[in-house]
């Protein structure tokens, strides 16, 4: 049975108009993130490679990756129809190259896929559905194909915890004290500390998983299948 991920309530029609536009704002070196991302893809992708993108909905990284290489294909995947509808705005003239398939990871085409994307998607997925969710995008990738994964990860002890949800509130531009925000953290979003997601990346067999960003509240990793 294909495993299913409860989708997330906060990506309506409401979240979708303003994603663009507010989600560079709110994560520290967005584009640079898109960039490094698109440079070790490259690194093991041929030029008519195929990518698979899981969380596609907005598509600003499918737009920065096709832009970056006219000569690769993608297969992009997201639970929202309403982000889904926005990701066909965004990606324009490269609407080609793209396929968009709504559901989750178990919607997503076989493959082999030549390298994977999941950008800022990670940290609204329960725990108990990472650890197959990372297996079922290595299923899908090619032997040695790169895997960049970025979200929401920090350490959950304390002080450490407190402060980092304090620092992510204040880089989007709210009050740090906010506790109706802090608390929101706590009850949209499932984080975990880099070394669990460092573990859960390895469970899930992949290799040389290596950490390449980090910008306050967010990690990202390249690993490869």
């Amino acid at each position: 049975m294909k495993p299913r991920n409860p989708t997330p309530p906060a990506f309506g029609a409401g979240h979708a108009s303003t994603y663009a536009a507010g989600t560079p704002r709110k994560v520290p070196g967005f584009d640079g993130l898109h960039a490094m991302t698109s440079q070790l893809l490259a690194e093991g992708v041929k030029e008519d490679g195929k990518i698979l993108v899981l969380g596609a909905g907005g598509g600003l990284e499918l737009k920065a990756l096709a832009e970056n290489h006219p000569g690769w294909t993608f297969d992009g995947v997201d639970p929202s129809a309403d982000m889904l509808a926005a990701a066909k705005d965004t990606i324009g003239p490269h609407a080609a190259r793209i396929r968009l398939h709504h559901g989750y990871i178990a919607d997503a085409p076989d493959g082999p896929f030549d390298g994977a994307v999941c950008l800022l998607t990670f940290h609204f997925i329960p725990r108990e559905h990472r650890l197959e969710t990372l297996r079922q995008i290595r299923r899908r990738l090619a032997p040695g194909a790169p895997f960049v994964l970025a979200h929401i990860s920090f350490a959950q002890t304390e002080p450490e915890r407190s402060q980092s949800i304090a620092r992510h509130i204040a880089f989007g531009g709210g009050d740090p004290q906010n506790q109706a925000a802090r608390s929101a953290i706590a009850t949209n979003l499932t984080i975990l500390a880099p070394e669990e997601e460092e573990a859960m990346l390895k469970a899930a067999g992949f290799t040389d998983i290596t950490l390449f960003y980090a910008g306050l509240s967010f990690r990202g990793w390249v690993c490869y299948a």
